[in-house]
């Protein structure tokens, strides 16, 4: 069975996860400006906990934003290292993507509008649909201030918002009354 690392710091929240024996361990903490002190003793106990060395991961993935560009440059500096030292694959997963499957996986949702605050008045956004169990990309990922956010065209039925709570409360309020998706206001229930 495969053993799988992920972690993200793309955001003020530090996280990783172990997939191993098919059952994730995880960590979750919001940190500002402190991922680069804790992500590296996070994984240390998450591997503990595990009872496993770093050399039984068999992969790493890590989320490759969009998101903070320190916190983004912070995960693919401690992955390329890892991945270096013991010769493993390196999976980038978008954070927006990552949005989406989540909603799909605890609510069900078929239609994901994803966004996470990209500070200086603008989000990052990009609309997903769900597609042989997994969420696909709609269009592309965008960081756009919150007037210029848009559901895709042509594409109907209920959304679902996901993302931090600033962003989406923002997102769809920019959104018109018809095209507004159910939106879910805190990352720790999306």
């Amino acid at each position: 069975m495969t053993t799988l690392l992920a972690l993200d710091t793309a955001t003020e929240a530090c996280s990783v996860a172990l997939l191993h024996d098919g059952k994730v361990l995880s960590h979750y903490e919001v940190i500002p400006r402190l991922h680069a002190q804790k992500l590296l003793p996070m994984i240390q106990t998450l591997l503990a906990e595990a009872g496993i060395a770093l050399s039984a991961v068999d992969a790493i993935a890590f989320g490759r934003g969009p998101g903070a560009f320190t916190g983004v440059r912070i995960a693919i500096g401690v992955v390329q290292g890892l991945a270096f030292a013991l010769d493993r694959p390196v999976l980038p997963v978008s954070n927006l993507a990552l949005l989406a499957q989540r909603a799909l996986r605890e609510h069900g949702a078929e239609q994901v509008a994803a966004a996470i605050d990209a500070r200086m008045d603008e989000v990052y956004w990009g609309c997903y649909q769900h597609n042989a169990g997994e969420m696909r990309l709609l269009g592309s990922e965008a960081v756009l201030a919150p007037e210029q956010v848009s559901l895709p065209a042509g594409v109907g039925g209920d959304w679902f918002g996901a993302g931090t709570a600033g962003a989406m409360q923002t997102g769809c309020r920019s959104l018109s009354r018809d095209r507004t998706p159910a939106c879910c206001p805190t990352p720790s229930t999306c």
